[in-house]
C-alpha cells in the first residue's frame, strides 16, 4: 500500500467541527499531526504488547482489553492517571485500539476539563469502518451498552492497516457485520460484491481491502454529515442493533456477532412490516462471512433489556427494517407488537 502521500488528509465536516481523515496512512505520521510531548495516547494491554515498538517516545495508558472494562471505574483511572501526567486542557487524547478504545477514548476527552482535543488510530476492522466514525462516545452500564456518553467528533483519524497484521481471525469476522450492515441498509452493489468475495480474498487482497474500508467510512460519515445527532437518516445504523445490543453483554458476544443475530431477526421482522424477500440472502451473507444468525437465548431476559434501548421513545422503539437489500428504513413499532414478533421467532 502506498503511504508515500498519506499525509494529505480528507477534510469532512460536521456542523460546526470538521475531522481529518487519513485513510491508508502509518502510525509514524501522527507526529507530523499531534505534538507526542503534549499527547496522551489510550491504548490496550493487546496491542501495546503486539506493537510496543510503535509506542516508544510516546506518552502511553494502558487499559485492560475488552468490553468488560468499558465502563465508569476505567474512566476514573484514566482520570486519576491524567491528572498525574499534568495534562491540561492543551493535551490531546489519541485512542489506538478498536471500538472499546475509541469509545472511552473520545468520552474522557469529552469530559475531562469540560473538554480537550482527541484523536483516533483504529486498529481493528470494526474500529476502522464503524467505532472510530460520527462522535458516538460513550460507556456501558450493567448489560445497558452506552446509556451514557455524548456525540463530540474526533479532530482527526488516522488509518494504519499494519495494525491489522495481529488481527485475531474472530475480530475480522466481528468488522465485517458493521460492512454487511452498511450494504444491507444503504449500499446493494457493496452487498452484491461481498456475496461474490469472502473474507480471505480481502485479508490476501489489501487494497481491496482499503478500497472497502474507505468505502464503508464514507457510508457511514455522510449519513453523520446529515443527521450528526440522531433525528433521523442516522437511525439507519441501527440495523441490526436494537436486539443485538440486548444479547450482546447479557451473553457476552462479540459487537460483530450480536449484531448479526440482530440483523436475522431484523430481516425476518422487515419481511412481516413491509414484505421483505431477502431474508435468506442476508443470512447466507452473513454465514459466509463466519458470523452466527440464529440463537437460543432467553426471550423474556432479553426483552427486558431491551425495553432500555435508547431508541425506546415512550412505548415505542424506533426500528430499522429493510424494505429491499441497500434499503433501510425505520419504523416507529409498539413495543408490544415487537415482543410478540421477537417471541414467535
Amino acid at each position: 500500500m502506498d503511504q508515500k502521500n498519506s499525509i494529505k488528509p480528507a477534510t469532512y465536516h460536521f456542523g460546526d467541527t470538521t475531522t481529518q481523515y487519513y485513510f491508508d496512512s502509518a502510525f509514524q505520521k501522527l507526529k507530523e499531526i499531534v505534538n507526542p510531548t503534549s499527547t496522551i495516547i489510550i491504548t490496550d494491554e493487546n496491542l501495546f504488547n503486539a506493537h510496543t515498538k510503535k509506542f516508544k517516545g510516546w506518552n502511553t495508558i494502558v487499559l485492560k482489553p475488552g468490553e468488560a472494562y468499558k465502563v465508569q471505574a476505567t474512566v476514573d483511572t484514566v482520570i486519576e492517571q491524567m491528572i498525574g501526567m499534568e495534562a491540561d486542557r492543551k493535551t490531546t487524547l489519541v485512542g489506538v485500539g478498536g471500538g472499546v478504545i475509541t469509545d472511552m477514548t473520545g468520552y474522557i476527552a469529552s469530559v475531562y476539563m469540560r473538554g480537550i482535543s482527541f484523536g483516533f488510530v483504529p486498529t481493528s476492522v470494526l474500529g476502522l469502518v464503524d467505532a472510530s466514525i460520527g462522535g458516538k462516545n460513550g460507556i456501558d452500564v450493567g448489560v445497558y451498552k452506552n446509556m451514557v456518553g455524548i456525540i463530540r467528533q474526533p479532530s482527526f483519524i488516522l488509518h494504519d492497516m499494519l495494525f491489522l497484521n495481529t488481527l485475531p481471525q474472530s475480530e475480522w469476522e466481528n468488522g465485517f457485520a458493521e460492512i454487511i450492515k452498511h450494504s444491507c441498509i444503504k449500499d446493494a452493489r457493496m452487498f452484491a460484491e461481498l456475496e461474490t468475495g469472502s473474507l480471505k480474498t480481502y485479508q490476501r487482497k489489501k487494497n481491496d481491502f482499503c478500497d472497502l474500508v474507505r468505502r464503508n467510512a464514507l457510508i457511514k460519515i455522510k449519513v453523520v454529515q446529515k443527521d450528526q445527532f440522531e433525528q433521523g437518516d442516522r437511525k439507519l445504523l441501527n440495523f441490526g442493533h436494537t436486539l443485538g445490543h440486548a444479547l450482546e453483554n447479557q451473553y457476552e458476544l462479540s459487537h460483530g456477532q450480536a449484531i448479526s443475530i440482530g440483523m436475522t431477526y431484523a430481516s425476518h421482522i422487515s419481511n412481516v412490516l413491509c414484505g421483505f424477500k431477502d431474508t435468506k440472502r442476508v443470512v447466507a451473507l452473513l454465514e459466509k462471512y463466519g458470523l452466527p444468525t440464529y440463537a437460543s437465548f432467553d426471550k423474556k431476559a432479553v426483552l427486558e433489556v431491551l425495553k432500555m434501548d435508547k431508541k425506546r421513545v415512550r412505548k415505542e422503539m424506533n426500528f430499522v427494517v429493510l424494505e429491499k437489500i441497500g434499503k433501510g428504513t425505520v419504523r416507529p413499532i409498539p413495543l408490544s407488537q415487537l415482543e410478540e414478533m421477537i417471541t414467535a421467532l
